[in-house]
C-alpha cells in the first residue's frame, strides 16, 4: 500500500464537491458482472483477456470522468493499486513456491488444525502469504473425499481474512493504519475479538466438516487412509523472501522502495525456485492476473463512492462503536477493505477531535473503541464476499483449478451470511454496543 495523505478536514477537502452519486453506477455494474458473468457465460468469463475487456469498458467512462474532475483522487487510488498489487503479488509468487509435501487423513480435526494454524502465520506472512501456503496442501489433503465443497469457504473465512487481525502485517487495512501512526503492537491488543470470532468459526466448522465427513462413502475412506504420506516442505529458500517482504513492509520502507523490493525478491524465488516445485504445487500466474485485473476497475470505479463518503459521511452522525463496525465491515464486504478502513479512520479522527477525548484514550487520533470496531470491521468482514479481501479471489480460483466445486459469487454470500452474519451479531454485543 502506498501511503496515506490527507485526512479528512484538509483544505483540498473544503473545497473539493462531492461527486453525482449516479457516478457509483459504474463500480455496481462491474459488481453486478463480476456476480452474473460466471453463470451466464463459464467458458467466456474464465479467460482472462476476456475479463480485461469488460473490466475496461466499464471503467472507461467513469476514468475519463475522473481525470477531468478528481485527478489527484484518481492518482492516489492507483497508487495504492500499485502497492495492494505489489504486495499481494509478491506473496502470492514467492509463497507458490513453498511446497508443503504430503497427504494426511482428512478428518474433521485435522482440517480445524490446519485453518487455526493458517490464521496463527496469517498475521506473520499476511492473509495472502498464508493462503497460498496452505490452500493446495489442504485441498490435496481433502482430495480422496467427495463432500468438500464446504473448506475452501471456511478456508477463505479463517486463513484469507479473520486470521490476519494480531498484526499490521495481517491484513492491508492494518498496515495502512500503521502508516497513519496506530503503533506497531496495538493491533495485538484485538487479541479477544480475534479469539472469540475464530473460536465461533472453527466450532461450527468442526460440526458441519464432520457431518460432511460421516457422509462420506467407505471406498473414499479406504481412499484416504492408503494414500496417508508424511508431511515434508520444498522450496524453504522462499521462507526467507518471505521474510525479506514482511521486514519491508514492517519497517516502513517509503514507496518505490518497499516495491522495489517486493519486486526484486520476487524475481530471485522465479530464478532460483526449481519448476518442477511450483509445477507440482499446481502454480499458475492466472489467479494473481485474475486478481490483477478485476481490482484495476474496482479500484478506478470505487473513488467517486470513496469520495462521496469521506466529504460527506460526517453529515451521517456516525459516532459509535457498533455503526463504526458493521459501516465499515459493510463497504469492507464488496469495496477493497483497505481503503474502506482509512475512510472511516479519516472519519473517526474527526468524530473523536470533535468529542474532545484526542487527549484521553485515542490511538493516532482516533478513539480506541472506534478503531477496535473499524479495525475489526474492516479485517473479519472483508469475508463477507469474493471481493471483500485480494485471497479471497486467489483461494476461490485455485479451487477451481484443482477442480474443486465452489459456489458463484451469490452462492459464496448465502454461506456467509448464514454464518458469519450471525456470529458478527455476536461479536457487536460482546465488544462495541
Amino acid at each position: 500500500m502506498s501511503e496515506p495523505t490527507s485526512s479528512l478536514t484538509t483544505v483540498a477537502d473544503q473545497i473539493l464537491e462531492a461527486p453525482p452519486y449516479y457516478t457509483g453506477i459504474p463500480f455496481v455494474a462491474l459488481l453486478l458482472l463480476i456476480a452474473v458473468m460466471p453463470l451466464a457465460f463459464p467458458h467466456f468469463w474464465e479467460k482472462n483477456r476476456n475479463k480485461a475487456v469488460i473490466t475496461v469498458i466499464v471503467s472507461i467512462p467513469i476514468l475519463v470522468y475522473l481525470i477531468g474532475s478528481y485527478p489527484h483522487e484518481l492518482v492516489h487510488n492507483m497508487k495504492d493499486y500499485v502497492s495492494f498489487i505489489a504486495l499481494l503479488g509478491s506473496l502470492f509468487i514467492i509463497s507458490g513456491g513453498i511446497l508443503l509435501k504430503g497427504d494426511i487423513k482428512a478428518t474433521p480435526a485435522v482440517n480445524t488444525t490446519f485453518l487455526l494454524v493458517g490464521a496463527v502465520i496469517a498475521n506473520v506472512i499476511g492473509t495472502t502469504g498464508a493462503s497460498m501456503v496452505l490452500i493446495r496442501p489442504m485441498l490435496r489433503t481433502n482430495s480422496e473425499r467427495k463432500r468438500t465443497a464446504h473448506i475452501p469457504i471456511f478456508f477463505i473465512f479463517v486463513v484469507s481474512n479473520i486470521g490476519g487481525c494480531l498484526t499490521p502485517l495481517g491484513d492491508p487495512p492494518l498496515f495502512l493504519g500503521y502508516l497513519k501512526g496506530v503503533p506497531f503492537f496495538w493491533t495485538a491488543s484485538l487479541y479477544p475479538e480475534w479469539i472469540l470470532c475464530l473460536a465461533l468459526i472453527l466450532g461450527v466448522f468442526y460440526v458441519w466438516d464432520s457431518l460432511a465427513y460421516r457422509k462420506e462413502t467407505p471406498a473414499s475412506m479406504r481412499l484416504d487412509v492408503t494414500r496417508v504420506t508424511p508431511l515434508g516442505l520444498d522450496g524453504k529458500i522462499n521462507i526467507l523472501f518471505l521474510g525479506a517482504v514482511v521486514l519491508a513492509v514492517s519497517l516502513q520502507l517509503a514507496t518505490p522502495y518497499r516495491e522495489l523490493v517486493m519486486l526484486g525478491v520476487t524475481l530471485l524465488s522465479v530464478a532460483i525456485t526449481p519448476r518442477e516445485t511450483r509445477q507440482r504445487n499446481g502454480f499458475t500466474y492466472h489467479p494473481i492476473i485474475e486478481v490483477a485485473v478485476l481490482f484495476a476497475g474496482i479500484f478506478v470505479t470505487m473513488v467517486p463512492l470513496l469520495t462521496l463518503l469521506r466529504l460527506k459521511g460526517a453529515e451521517f452522525g456516525i459516532t459509535e462503536p457498533w455503526q463504526y463496525f458493521w459501516l465499515t465491515g459493510g463497504l469492507s464486504s464488496f469495496l477493497d477493505n483497505a481503503p474502506t478502513y482509512l475512510t472511516f479512520f479519516s472519519l473517526a479522527q474527526s468524530v473523536t477531535a470533535s468529542a474532545g477525548s484526542a487527549a484521553v484514550d485515542s490511538v493516532a487520533g482516533v478513539s480506541d473503541a472506534l478503531l477496535r470496531a473499524i479495525s475489526c470491521g474492516a479485517v473479519f468482514m472483508g469475508a463477507m464476499t469474493y471481493i471483500g479481501n485480494g485471497p479471497n479471489f486467489m483461494v476461490k480460483s485455485i479451487a477451481e483449478e484443482q477442480r474443486v466445486k465452489v459456489p458463484h459469487f451469490f452462492g459464496y454470500m448465502a454461506y456467509s451470511t448464514l454464518i458469519l452474519l450471525p456470529l458478527f451479531v455476536v461479536i457487536t454485543l460482546v465488544f462495541f454496543v
